[in-house]
Formats: C-alpha cells, structure tokens, sequence
C-alpha cells in the first residue's frame, strides 16, 4: 500500500512538471493589462496614474500634429475624473470590417488597434507613438470610461467599465462639432495610492507639448471643486463658465518661443534665436538654438513629440554638424588662425540651448522609455537640415556669427586652463585615495556599496559626527563655510576652491570629460546641514554643485539630505525627539501646548524652555536644536545617523529642464527674477529667524 501512494505521489509530481501547450494561460481581451499594468504604463504609483492623462491627451496632440485639430483640453473633475476634448476628426464609428463591431468599441477594447498602425493611409503620417494601445490601456485601467464622438453632425457615444463595453454605441444627439471627447475615471483597486492628480504635472507637459505643436490652443482645467462630473451637451469644459483655475497654452513661434522660454532668466549672446524647419528624405526637421552668457550646455531633444531624455541618432547628427559648420565660419571670418586648432564638440556646446525635434513616419526607440531615438534616418537627415539652414543664418546675421564663435573660441580657452588645473589638482593617486583631503574621516570599508558620506556644515558638527558614527561605514567630511556658487563659475575657478577639491577627491569619481561613475567611492552621499537659512543655502550650493557636475550620482539614488530633529524634549525621566512642530505638540499633549508658546515657557538651569512644573505631571522641557553642532555624538547618531532610526530623503529629479531653469533662477545672475520668484514663494518657506 506503500508502494502504491509512493507511485501516485511521483506521478502526481511528474504530472505538475510538465510543460506543454496546456500549460500556458490566455488571457482574453484586455485582460492582459489589468493582470501586468506595469508593463503598459510602467508602474501603478503616480507616474503610472498621469500616464492615462498622457495616453489620451497624445491621442488629441496627434490630430493636431496631423492638421486635423487646433484646440485641445484636458479638465480635472470631481470624483477623480478627467475629461479630455480635442476638434479634431473624431473616433470612426462606423462598423469595422474585421472585428464586426464599431471602430469606436475596437479602438478602446482591442490592444494593438488604432489608426497610427497603417501608415499615412490609416490617417496619420506621423504619430507620437502606437497610442491604439494607449486607449485600450486606460479603458482597461478605468472603473468607468465614457467615449462622445461628433461626427457627421451626430453625436456617438458608448460607455465601458473596467474595459468592458455596456452597450453599443448610440446617437445620443445633434451636433456642429466634430472631434473626440473622453471620460475616464482610474480603478482605485489598481493605483491604491488613490487618484491624486498633481496639476504642476499635467501643466508642465501640456506647456511642453504646445510649444511643439505650434498654432494649437491647449487648455488645463481644474474643476474639480466646481460640482461638474458630466456634461453631455457640452462640447469644451470651458463653456461651462465654471469658476475654476485654469492654464491655456498658444504659441505660433514654437520651438523659438521654447528656447526663449530656457532662456527668459539668461543673457542671450546672439540676438536672433536661430529657426530651421525642413523635410528630408521623409524626416521632418524642426531646430532652434540661442548661446547664452554661460557655460552649461542644454540640449532638448524630441522625437515625434516625446521627449528624449538620452538624446538619439538626431542630436549625434546635430552635434557633428553643429561643430564642422562653427569650424569652417570661424576660419571664413579670420576667427581662427591657420595656426590654431579647431572647435571640439565641448568647445561649441558651451552655453547652447537647443531644441532639436523630428517627426518621421516608422520611429524607432532604444528601450521601452523612449529615452533615446534609435532611428539612423534621422541622423543624416538633421545633419543635412541643420549644417545648410545654420550655415545661410551666420552669414545672413554676421553680428551674431561673430558673437557665437568668439563665445566658442572663450570656451576653448577656457577648456585649455582648466585642462591645466585639472591635471595638476586629480592626480590618478589622488582620486584612488591615497591622498584623500586632510579633513576627511574616511571609514573603514572599501565597498562603496555599504559605504556612507555625510557632508557636514562646520567644524563643531563634524567633531560630534566624527565621535559618534559607526567607524566602519560611515566617513565625515566637515565644510567650512559656504562653499562657492559654482553656477557660473569654470572648472579651473571651481577646483581653485579647497572646499570643492577635497569633496571632488573624497567622492572619487573625478570631473568634468574624465568623470567616471563606477569609481565613485560611497553609495550613500548624505548632505546635513543645520535647520536655518544659512544650512539651506549650504545645502542649495551642494545641490547646485551636484547637479549640475555628478547628474549621474543623483540618477544614481546616491544623494539624500538628512533630517535631523527640531526639538529634544524631556518628560521626566523620558526623552524624546520631535522633527517638526506638529510632532512637538502631539509628545507634550495638548493641555501643555498653550503652555509652549513663545515668551510664555521658563528656562530651567540648562536653558531648555520648561512647559509643565505642576504636581500632577512630571516637568517638560523642550531644547530647540538650532544646528547640528548643539548634539553630542550620542544625540547626533541616536537621531541623524543609525540606519536604524534615523529619516533620509533621497534627491531625485523628476523634471530635468524645470531643475535646470529653476537652479538658474536662484543661482544665477539674474536678480529680477530671482527676487520675483522668492516673493511669490514666500508663504511657502518655514523659516526659523
């Protein structure tokens, strides 16, 4: 009997290893999508949630692209709803000869079917992506979808939920419209962070997209206070009269207006922004470029409308003939000597802004983000247009020619001394530690995986940092002062400075064209300085440094800001630490909090405000850490520095071009602005004066 449950136990085994055509689960429709969400819109957390808006809204953006629309909008409603309205062609809702259903219903429950599938005979030539998928993918992610057509004078509408469709589609009325207006509302059971619309988003890429497609109005409204959830006989949201916020973007300049736009906080070493738009061999070429009284080169690339954050085959061809043309004017004019060397690619990238945007029938992307183009067409093509439409420019506006070159031949210079100090500062031994600054307490490991940095303001901090941390992993390296707004400042200028030198050696990954990510020697960069507006302009300085010199350290995760505690508090024998106001009050309880007014508490004999003397209840006294400095070793590791228990935020950078104008603004040379910006931000700030 054994023998028998021991034969049945191994074939049962055997049986549940097989591997054939029974084996593999279909799933039917868009099923697939709400079992792997993440595969079709990357994750299900807020950039997930906002990645519906843009499905649907690029649908729109695509009609305009084609000439068929000029009037997009996008209104936030109650209830987590958003309603997307475009006056272009509208959705075919005739009955599609394949699926036997309206085109309408297999558009929005098919994956893969749409009109950017055929080519320029299905109706768009080109298309910022294969956004068929893009409706059946929010159709699939949303709880209640509702499609309205104007077509033909009718308007067609049916409704869906959770990708299923209700009914047929339906005439439900009369119009003089035409175009596309769609309902969706996100499945809280698939974004359980809940459906959190964040306005700056959505306005920051509607405001990019505008300026891309030149001549079309796109509107942004958020309604949702205003008690609208539907309005069938409503063509735009707008018509409503609802008293919402709203943004609406128009720019007939396109792309010039967006350079200007990077540059309205500049000062602009050419007058003329330079435009160039032209077909070749099948790849529309569209480039505006200003240099500006700076060093930092910015690059915006698109293609098809997407934002290509690696760049592509379009920026290699602008690069190469951006450099041969600037090269050959420059010896035409007598800029450069027989003698002299030419322009290198870095020489004439220095100070540039530059949008470089194509559109092209069959696009190819490295990757699943569209990061980078991939697309070898678009390499010669936006050399040819660029080398030819930039040559005509500096000849035709000889002014600006001259101011651009001699603003390259600066930047050549420049890249000989600093090569100079460069060379005479990062030794190979320096950067592999064997000179590492004085100033740092190094740790122990040489993994710099379990590796940790802390970066701290002053010399009083770093002793009590120095005492109290763990030997083995964590390094100290204390700053004295403020170290040097390096925003406009040259590499030379920089590494002159012995606060950034001994940072730049610390971290190991050298700078500038020899900076190297792999030798970076802690994975773990903590920034902590104090709680005071000096310590926030320390930390804004270092922010600066990194971004704009170790971007890939912050791509890396590597860079966090310590959040040490505002206040100590004691209650009898009990000692606890509080990070903000609202967590001081919630320790001394609310019959104590009247008491811990300003002006109102005592000072016991070691300065610390006492809040509650009373029989009854054992005395509070409250210390407010002004700087790290004030801690012991002890109080500074027990709150700031034990992986434990301490609170780390992580850098990141969500909006690269938004980073970038904004550090120019507080960084820069650009006081009218800057003042401008602080004064419209001012609520916003907690200050401790």
């Amino acid at each position: 009997m054994a023998k028998a449950n021991d034969s049945t136990t191994k074939k049962a085994a055997a049986k549940s290893n097989e591997y054939d055509a029974s084996s593999i689960t279909v799933l039917e429709g868009l099923e697939p999508v709400r079992k792997r969400p993440g595969m079709y819109i990357g994750t299900t957390g807020p950039d997930g949630l906002h990645h519906l808006i843009w499905e649907i809204f690029d649908n729109s953006r695509d009609e305009a692209m084609g000439g068929f629309a000029d009037d997009i909008e996008i209104a936030l409603l109650p209830g987590g709803y958003v309603r997307v309205t475009d006056n272009g062609r509208g959705i075919p809702v005739g009955i599609h000869p394949k699926t036997k259903v309206s085109a309408l219903e297999t558009i929005m429950t098919t994956l893969h079917a749409g009109g950017k599938f055929g080519g320029e005979a299905s109706g768009y030539k080109v298309s910022g992506g294969l956004h068929g998928v893009g409706a059946s993918v929010v159709n699939a992610l949303s709880e209640h979808t509702k499609v309205m057509v104007h077509k033909d004078g009718e308007v067609h509408m049916q409704e869906y939920k959770i990708g299923v469709a209700q009914a047929k589609v339906k005439v439900v009325g009369k119009t003089k419209n035409t175009g596309s207006v769609v309902f969706f509302k996100p499945d809280v059971t698939i974004f359980k962070d809940g459906i959190n619309w964040n306005w700056d988003k959505i306005v920051g890429h509607v405001r990019q997209q505008a300026y891309l497609v030149k001549g079309t109005r796109m509107t942004i409204i958020d309604a949702r206070e205003a008690g609208m959830v539907d309005s069938e006989g409503v063509f735009y949201t707008r018509d409503l009269n609802l008293d919402a916020p709203s943004m609406t973007f128009y720019f007939e300049n396109g792309l010039r207006s967006l350079v200007a736009f990077y540059n309205q906080h500049q000062t602009p070493v050419q007058k003329n922004i330079f435009y160039a738009e032209k077909e070749q061999d099948g790849v529309m070429v569209e480039i505006a470029l200003q240099y500006i009284d700076d060093t930092t080169p910015r690059l915006i690339a698109f293609a098809n409308n997407t934002y290509n954050v690696e760049g592509g085959t379009h920026i290699t061809g602008f690069k190469t003939a951006l450099t041969r043309t600037l090269n050959t004017y420059a010896r035409s004019v007598g800029i450069l000597k027989e003698s002299d060397e030419n322009f290198t690619g870095d020489d004439v990238l220095e100070g540039i802004t530059a949008v470089v945007s194509i559109k092209m029938p069959e696009i190819q992307f490295e990757g699943q983000t569209k990061g980078k183009l991939g697309s070898v067409e678009a390499q010669g093509a936006t050399n040819t247009v660029f080398s030819g439409a930039f040559s005509t420019f500096l000849e035709e506006n000889p002014d600006d020619g001259k101011a651009i070159v001699n603003k390259v031949l600066l930047a050549l210079k420049a890249r000989k001394a600093a090569k100079a100090a460069k060379d005479s500062i990062l030794r190979k031994g320096a950067l592999e530690g064997m000179t590492l600054p004085g100033k740092l307490a190094d740790c122990q490991t040489k993994d710099a995986s379990e590796s940790e940095l802390f970066v701290v303001e002053g010399d009083s901090a770093g002793g009590s940092a120095k005492m109290g941390r763990d030997r083995r992993t964590q390094a100290i390296l204390p700053l004295r002062g403020k170290i040097l707004n390096i925003e406009r400042a040259r590499l030379d200028k920089m590494l002159a400075s012995e606060q950034i030198k001994n940072l730049v050696v610390a971290l190991g990954t050298a700078i500038g064209d020899v900076f190297d990510i792999s030798k970076l020697r802690y994975h773990t960069i903590i920034i902590a300085t104090d709680a005071d507006v000096d310590g926030a302009h320390i930390r804004t300085l270092l922010l600066t440094l990194f971004y704009r010199h170790f971007r890939a350290v912050i791509d890396g995760g590597f860079i966090y800001i310590a959040q040490p505690p505002l206040y100590k508090i004691k209650r009898g024998k009990e000692t606890f630490y509080a990070y903000s106001d609202e967590e001081k009050f919630k320790i001394i309880g609310n019959e104590e909090v009247a008491d811990a007014s300003e002006g109102e508490g005592e000072e016991d004999a070691e300065g610390e405000e006492v809040v509650a003397t009373t029989a009854k209840k054992a005395k509070i006294t409250i210390q407010r850490y002004k700087g790290l400095g004030e801690m012991n070793a002890s109080e500074l590791w027990e709150t700031t520095m034990d992986p434990k228990g301490r609170v780390l935020k992580r850098v990141t950078v969500e909006d690269a071009s938004e980073a970038d104008r904004i550090f120019d603004m507080l960084m820069g040379t650009d006081v009218p602005s800057r003042k401008a910006f602080i004064q419209s931000n001012a609520k916003l700030a907690n200050l401790d004066v």
